[in-house]
């Protein structure tokens, strides 16, 4: 029964937030959450690139060239596809794909 309640509770905690903004901004969003909304996510999908490749050592024998890679594969299918989703994905699925079988 508790696990219930667990749940019942982060069920809606994630609704409060989900809708607290529509009830707290009726009217009009103010300009400063709207260049939040604008400047946060390449910057935060920045910092993530940075810290997924924060850890290559170029003293080994491969020095990076999985994660090169999957970058590339990243990079590649984002400008053609232009879906995060399948981007980050295919480029999971090579990294995984590299070291576990080539490299």
């Amino acid at each position: 029964m508790t696990t219930v309640y667990i749940i019942a509770t982060m069920s809606l905690t994630t609704l409060v937030i989900r809708f607290l903004p529509f009830f707290v901004f009726k009217k009009k969003t103010p300009e400063y959450i709207t260049y939040l909304g604008d400047v946060l996510p390449p910057a935060i999908i920045g910092m993530l690139v940075i810290y997924c490749l924060k850890d290559i050592d170029f003293s080994v024998k491969y020095f990076g060239i999985p994660e090169l890679i999957a970058v590339a594969v990243v990079i590649a299918l984002q400008v053609w596809k232009r879906n995060p989703l399948i981007s980050i994905l295919s480029g999971t699925v090579a990294y995984m794909l590299l070291i576990q079988l080539v490299f």
